[in-house]
């Protein structure tokens, strides 16, 4: 609390010191004339308005008291010492006012102007904020004491009653969201976009060196909502800076095309030697994002896990005799689409036409937790991903019966998501699971997730040999048709309850990107949701 204070009037510049200096005001506005106390006549109280001296003075010691910090001593200087003492120790309190200084100026009637320099501090930022104002001297009701007459225009004339004063921090600084080569992120040419980068700028912003704005603002606590508060003073315009994602423009301007041809669809692309997270899109543009935090069964797109526990436990091979019967019963009986069968398959052959009872027959020579502990320990599934922004890692959980067997072909209880799929065909291509992520992790020091093992070399070798099996001649051809070089995919269509089409799932790998998408209802992957996936590896 300031011990003085400098309060001009008329042009010339008074040095108040402290309360002391202000002098002791009679509040005993009646007092009795004559010799002492008791004694004489009651003196009325006064009327009319205030004279161009109570005015003068009124307006200068209350002034005074508000410059010097005595919210109390200003406050009882008004009509209403409620009201004016929470403004008031609001204004240092909650607007961050650090000091503040009057220039009063000349009365008209019983309105004096004056001008405000309050300096303003929240944290490192300061600024020196000016304005106009006025106050309006009255009588005391009864005691025709001259008063200011209390409004919260008197601490700022753009205030309306219950309003008050805030400094504070806008939200989040101003940041520039880039791809990986330096580019904006704009959401008019990214629409998939249009809510995960506020989200990216609330994470990181300060991170990236930047400081949000802060102003002084009209609040009104307790407004509707969407009531947006009144900018009255920028104390600071804020840092802008830069935040590189992990994005490619081409991936994802080729994802939003792609996604754009449907209702509902979802796709995600990943760089394989690092997690790298290149492209998300969405066709339906609302805050949920289903790409990054979808929860569905994920099909036959799940018996790439599934293939892989079978090649390491050695109760499969690509050459090796495996029948593909119409239906097969665990728990329950399980058939396969259009009840399609190929007695004479091999295990490669099962995968690439993506024959579900061929590998519901070796359900009963599997543990329980055998699905869910591969899909953990190798693929990184469920290990609490930290990709950047909020986004599901999977769910693959022990089960028995009839669920374990579901659970093999993606179905069941298990859940993924676009990334989550788009991760397993990336963890095929590089051997090892990379944790999917969307900013660098050394941004915030986050530390991912880390699969305990990695696939062995021979497992890697023929379960990307199956895959490229189904992605040239498999149910995987026509989408990936025209699409050179080290490929592999496979197809899924799950089936949801009481929906009339499954959904269809798709994933795939081209060189160094894997991508996935699924398409509600889109029926067989393969037609559905492999051209999306196509489309984006064909960009990448």
């Amino acid at each position: 609390m300031r011990t003085g204070a400098k309060i001009a009037i008329g042009g010339v510049t008074v040095a108040v010191v402290g309360a002391a200096g202000l002098g002791a005001y009679n509040l005993v506005d009646a007092v009795a004339e004559g010799g002492g106390p008791g004694g004489g006549r009651t003196k009325a109280a006064p009327t009319g308005p205030p004279t161009a001296g109570e005015t003068e003075r009124t307006a200068r010691d209350f002034l005074a008291a508000w410059s010097a910090g005595d919210t109390a001593k200003a406050a009882d200087l008004t009509d209403d010492a409620q009201a004016a003492g929470t403004a008031l120790a609001g204004y240092r309190e909650t607007a961050h006012v650090e000091k503040v200084t009057f220039k009063q100026g000349a009365a008209s009637g019983t309105k004096v102007p004056y001008s405000v320099t309050a300096e303003v501090v929240l944290g490192k930022q300061r600024s020196t904020w000016t304005y106009d104002s006025a106050l309006s001297v009255v009588r005391g009701r009864g005691t025709g004491r001259p008063l200011v007459g209390w409004q919260p225009a008197v601490v700022h004339p753009d205030l309306a009653p219950g309003q008050s004063l805030r400094t504070a921090a806008t939200g989040a600084p101003p940041v520039t969201v880039t791809d990986r080569d330096g580019g904006e992120l704009d959401p008019k040419a990214y629409p998939s976009l249009t809510h995960l980068l506020p989200e990216l700028r609330k994470r990181f912003g300060e991170k990236t060196g930047g400081e949000p704005a802060v102003e002084v603002r009209a609040e009104a606590p307790g407004a509707p909502a969407g009531t947006a508060p009144r900018t009255l003073h920028t104390v600071s315009q804020g840092k802008p800076a830069k935040l590189r994602t992990t994005l490619s423009a081409a991936a994802q301007r080729a994802a939003e095309s792609a996604v754009g041809r449907h209702t509902d669809a979802s796709v995600v692309a990943v760089k394989p030697s690092t997690g790298e997270i290149l492209a998300v899109a969405n066709a339906q543009k609302t805050e949920f994002n289903p790409a990054l935090n979808g929860q569905t069964a994920p099909g036959s797109t799940m018996k790439v896990v599934t293939a892989a526990m079978l090649l390491e436990q050695g109760k499969a091979a690509p050459g090796k005799p495996l029948p593909c019967p119409k239906t097969a019963t665990y728990g329950m009986t399980f058939h396969n689409v259009e009840d399609s069968e190929n007695p004479k398959a091999t295990f490669a052959q099962d995968f690439a036409a993506s024959c579900n009872t061929a590998f519901i027959s070796l359900a009963g020579r599997i543990d329980d937790a055998a699905l869910a502990g591969h899909a953990r320990d190798v693929f990184g599934l469920g290990l609490d991903w930290k990709v950047g922004v909020g986004a599901f890692d999977g769910k693959v959980p022990t089960d028995s019966g009839a669920g374990k067997a579901a659970a093999l072909i993606g179905q069941g209880r298990v859940q993924m998501s676009p990334l989550n799929m788009a991760s397993v065909a990336a963890t095929v291509r590089s051997g090892s699971f990379r944790q999917p992520y969307l900013v660098d992790p050394s941004l915030d020091d986050r530390q991912l997730a880390k699969a305990s093992r990695s696939l062995s070399p021979s497992v890697a070798k023929d379960l990307r040999s199956m895959m490229r099996l189904t992605a040239v001649s498999g149910t995987g051809a026509k989408a990936m048709s025209g699409l050179g070089g080290d490929i592999g995919a496979k197809t899924g269509s799950a089936e949801v309850d009481n929906q009339a089409a499954p959904n269809g799932w798709f994933t795939a790998y081209r060189g160094d990107v894997a991508a996935a998408a699924v398409v509600p209802r889109g029926g067989h992957g393969g037609d559905s949701a492999g051209p999306l996936v196509a489309a984006v590896l064909r960009a990448g």
